[in-house]
């Protein structure tokens, strides 16, 4: 199906898209039956009641300030060859992910006011042609990475690779989140987004109402895997939704749903184990908050949400940690560490992406503080922001966050973290981010 007929669908399929929405939370509830022990859908009913979702307001004058910081790192960014964004501060490569934080700070920037509108729409129409133009892995997906000055096929080290690495099913749905709000929202960028989407066959990364990853082999063959875990599985899956494309399982979070009882609250992790299926089932902020702060929540994902925010809250409770883990870069070697509430049968595990611990890099992460702040603004998240206002560097952006141990700021700056920083005060101020129609 191509992505006029998609779009097309989506529009004239608005009230069943709506009401496709209600009926996922209603499977849930219905499956959950068969869960079987204290998270029942009545508890989870129960447990909702108690679910405080801040309202929207206005931003404050020292809120503004931090929106134009974190727009700062896209200042100092861009690549005026392509209008893409380098992905850390003056690397110049970028994985699709954080080309979408890029698209999607640009339509915070724009609704906070901090771009007119001439700068929205060049910026918007320069990144889009160079997706565009943009060479595909095996002519069919995104590549995982490119370089943000030569449009190349990238390896993780920013090499050069004619074949490429393969594709991310999960990057790709992020990718949707910025073009179906364009598409929507933006008539005048509709037709660079048709553009971009007609050259990709999703067709491969779709299977069975899965998501199917590519990756390329020593021996330099192609081999697909199901992608995603419980949190970001869902989110990635609801864009592909709104494309009128097959993600039911995907979409489903009752198919590996199980609960590890963490200091008293019982959290939701995906039973699918690392040693089994070969992937990691991290229990991180980032996904939930993403999914509240553009999507808006449905009834299960608010209260899976609220569950890994409040075990993070009662942490610090329990031993003066302040705690906001996710997923971030870092500023020295091995420069990813997964930063989690549950990973691989332990809690507050830090790992790296090959599954070595890294708990010497266990972070506060600013951009999960600003997220549960501006979804929730409790007395603890406040707590969070005060400490996370102190990482920053007005001229160049947000740090990624504050190491545990030392004390001392985790200075990488990236694409991903001002981005999400742009978009959870763009949501404080005007709601959620994904809205069909004006």
């Amino acid at each position: 199906m191509s992505f006029k007929q998609s779009l097309v669908r989506a529009r004239s399929h608005l009230i069943f898209l709506t009401g496709l929405v209600t009926a996922f939370g209603l499977v849930g509830w219905l499956e959950g039956l068969s869960v079987g022990n204290a998270n029942t859908p009545e508890a989870i009913i129960e447990a909702n009641a108690d679910v405080k979702i801040a309202p929207t307001r206005p931003l404050t004058a020292q809120e503004m300030a931090w929106a134009k910081t974190a727009w700062r790192y896209f200042q100092n960014n861009t690549m005026p060859e392509t209008g893409l964004v380098n992905s850390v501060d003056k690397y110049n490569a970028s994985t699709l992910w954080d080309t979408s934080s890029y698209l999607m700070a640009v339509i915070a920037a724009q609704r906070l006011g901090i771009i007119d509108q001439n700068e929205f729409d060049t910026r918007i129409a320069k990144a889009l042609d160079s997706l565009e133009k943009m060479p595909l892995f095996e002519g069919k997906l995104p590549n995982k990475s490119y370089n943000t000055i030569s449009l190349q096929m990238v390896d993780y080290t920013n090499q050069p690779s004619e074949k490429g690495i393969g594709w991310s099913a999960i990057d790709i749905g992020r990718a949707l989140v910025p073009l179906n709000v364009l598409a929507w929202n933006y008539p005048q960028h509709t037709a660079s987004v048709k553009k971009v989407m007609e050259r990709w066959d999703t067709q491969p990364m779709l299977v069975k109402g899965t998501l199917q990853g590519a990756a390329v082999t020593d021996s330099g063959k192609t081999e697909y895997l199901q992608e995603g875990r419980l949190g970001y599985e869902e989110y990635a899956a609801k864009s592909f939704n709104l494309m009128g494309l097959d993600v039911a399982n995907a979409l489903r979070y009752t198919d590996f749903l199980t609960f590890v009882d963490i200091d008293g609250i019982q959290v939701a992790t995906d039973s699918r184990s690392a040693q089994q299926y070969g992937a990691h089932n991290y229990v991180v902020s980032e996904p939930y908050i993403l999914d509240g702060v553009e999507f808006g929540w449905d009834h299960l994902s608010q209260e899976l949400a609220w569950r890994v925010y409040k075990v993070q809250e009662k942490r610090f409770e329990d031993t003066g940690i302040l705690t906001a883990v996710s997923e971030d870069n870092i500023d020295k070697p091995p420069y990813f560490v997964y930063n989690t509430v549950f990973t691989n049968g332990k809690i507050w595990n830090a790992i790296t992406e090959k599954g070595e611990d890294a708990s010497q890099f266990k972070t506060l992460s600013t951009k999960a503080a600003f997220g549960w702040h501006m979804l929730y603004e409790t007395p603890y998240t406040q707590k969070l922001m005060d400490k996370a206002a102190t990482l920053t560097d007005p001229e160049r952006g947000w740090y990624s966050g504050v190491y545990e141990v030392s004390g001392e700021p985790n200075k990488a700056l990236t694409a991903n973290t001002n981005g999400i920083i742009l978009e959870t005060l763009a949501y404080k101020q005007s709601g959620k981010l994904m809205k069909l129609g004006k």
